[in-house]
């Protein structure tokens, strides 16, 4: 039997990479899109011919219960969401609206049509927030630090909730930050390689950005998405940490992405006060025991490795465009 799956944001980076993966698992992708003028497939482009794209919103319940009845997916990703947590600031209701309540309307939608479904939701370290201890379990309390963050708790929640209340197969992976040359360029990491690969080829001569010192535990994304899947094959649904367990200044980023080109951030970075958050997050670790142990997952690629990848990623875009 052709398992088929379905990812909600499969034009985002973690959608990309997911329906990648599962193709080579042997999947049938399905991969929800908003009817808009502004869709970018630049992200699954080489995909494309292999997966099966279909209209549906995540703000109406509808659209999801038509596609679950028309294309019955034994497993749901949702990676949809408004993702950028300074965009949340300034559009907190619109956050609110596709990053926590449409998580109920995807599990409403399943529990009407089809409850042996199995769910996957795009749980997030912003939620920890203000962090209550270092690192961070599945255990933590959550004090959310944003719009995101928290509609990002409520997501969470109602995935437990469903979980427990309706008896369904429905997961939550609180996945730290995980980056790819396919991460957006509102993104800092992406906005650093960018710019170093602008800088390096003569085309800008500064970096603006915010603050410097907040310490990030970041992986690969190509990492993380394996876990993804690992979470829906287990005998029992229940929620994991995903992240490296070490953390890493945005500076040193910076160190590294500048140093991949042979030079020195100091000479091209600015911080600019209108890039700093209202409330920041100042230091997310996670420990990912638990996945290691039941899952039997681990990061493959080290942060060095990723900024490399990212650069030369960026590098490349950065000639072609000129």
């Amino acid at each position: 039997m052709t398992k088929r799956a379905l990812i909600t944001g499969i034009t985002g980076q973690d959608g990309s990479y997911l329906a990648e993966f599962l193709l080579t698992q042997g999947y049938k992708v399905i991969g929800m899109i908003r009817r808009s003028s502004t869709i970018n497939f630049e992200r699954i482009k080489h995909i494309q011919d292999d997966i099966q794209l279909v209209s549906g919103d995540l703000l109406d319940e509808s659209s999801l219960i038509g596609i679950l009845r028309d294309h019955r997916p034994h497993e749901v990703y949702n990676l949809a969401a408004q993702s950028f947590v300074q965009t949340s600031w300034t559009q907190p209701v619109f956050t609110g609206e596709t990053t926590a309540l449409s998580v109920t309307r995807v599990l409403n939608a399943i529990r009407i049509i089809d409850p042996d479904i199995r769910f996957y939701q795009a749980s997030s370290s912003e939620m920890f927030g203000k962090v209550q201890e270092v690192p961070q379990t599945e255990t933590t309390p959550f004090y959310p630090r944003s719009p995101y963050g928290v509609a990002k708790v409520y997501g969470h929640w109602i995935t437990v909730n469903y979980r427990e209340s309706y008896n369904l197969y429905a997961c939550s992976g609180i996945l730290f930050n995980h980056e790819s040359p396919r991460r957006g360029l509102e993104f800092v990491t992406r906005k650093i390689t960018y710019g170093v690969a602008r800088i390096k080829l003569g085309l800008d001569k500064e970096l603006r950005l915010g603050d410097l010192d907040p310490q990030r535990d970041w992986g690969y994304a190509a990492d993380y998405v394996r876990a993804m899947w690992q979470m829906l094959q287990q005998d029992v649904p229940d929620d994991y940490v995903i992240a490296t367990g070490k953390t890493n200044t945005v500076r040193h980023f910076c160190e590294l992405a500048f140093g991949c080109v042979g030079l020195d951030y100091r000479d091209y970075v600015v911080q600019d006060e209108r890039f700093k958050r209202p409330a920041e997050v100042d230091l997310l670790v996670g420990d990912a025991s638990k996945a290691r142990e039941v899952l039997g997952w681990q990061p493959e690629t080290s942060f060095e490795e990723l900024v490399q990848v990212m650069v030369e990623s960026d590098l490349t875009l950065v000639r072609s465009q000129t």
